[in-house]
């Protein structure tokens, strides 16, 4: 179990420079973790740039937020993490950031739902916007948890992205294909047209799920608008 905790503190580590280099986060933004068994998960610090994270800056929690070990304090978005990990036995890490575009669409209120790239529609299927929550308070996660069951990733209304996966490095490549996702159909509206493909299409790729392992309901109920209010 050592190596495995070594293991996967790297692959924190690794992804932290990646969502960092990238701009996916600025300063002292944004959160990862990792399951390491049933009972316990892996978690960055509060207040470090996840570019210039260190293996020994990582922390072990219970899945009731109790300390196993560490020296720095937890994200602030800890409980969060937790909760995921209680409602979704399958999920084996999370990720959260604020990559522009996804975030862009996160601010307007606007679904990723348009089955659009062939990638997006294998990988994710559509993405919801949750409902603004507080950061940091149970709030937040009493608004995901509307959706976590049917979603691998998600838009924080004001606040920025979350996705799910199998491992570290799965669920940080979809955080890449959603922002991706998400720059596309924002440059496609600008040229004036986004082109959808036809539901023979879309059924299509989502028989290709199987082939890479992928759960076929996720992803696919029909997305629900977001209600704002009008000032």
């Amino acid at each position: 179990m050592k190596q495995n905790i070594n293991s996967l503190k790297k692959e924190i580590v690794e992804v932290g420079r990646r969502v960092y280099a990238r701009g996916y986060v600025a300063s002292n933004d944004g959160n990862i973790s990792a399951r390491l068994d049933g009972d316990r998960i892996l978690i960055t610090p509060t207040g470090v740039s996840k570019g210039f994270m260190s293996v020994d800056d990582l922390i072990i929690l219970d899945l009731n937020g109790k300390v196993f070990s560490g020296k720095k304090k937890q994200s602030s978005e800890a409980n969060m993490h937790l909760q995921i990990y209680k409602d979704r036995p399958d999920v084996m890490s999370v990720c959260h950031a604020h990559p522009p575009y996804a975030t862009g669409f996160a601010v307007a209120g606007i679904p990723l739902d348009k089955m659009v790239l062939p990638e997006v529609i294998i990988a994710l299927g559509t993405v919801p916007v949750v409902e603004y929550g507080t950061t940091g308070t149970h709030e937040l996660y009493g608004m995901i948890s509307k959706y976590i069951k049917d979603y691998d990733a998600f838009l924080l209304a004001n606040h920025g992205a979350l996705t799910v996966g199998n491992s570290i490095l799965n669920a940080y490549h979809k955080m890449e294909t959603l922002d991706l996702a998400a720059m596309i159909q924002f440059i496609a509206q600008m040229l004036g047209k986004v082109n959808t493909l036809t539901k023979q299409q879309t059924d299509q790729l989502i028989d290709l799920r199987e082939k890479f392992g992928i759960r076929k309901d996720i992803g696919l109920k029909p997305v629900r608008k977001s209600k704002r209010k009008k000032s």
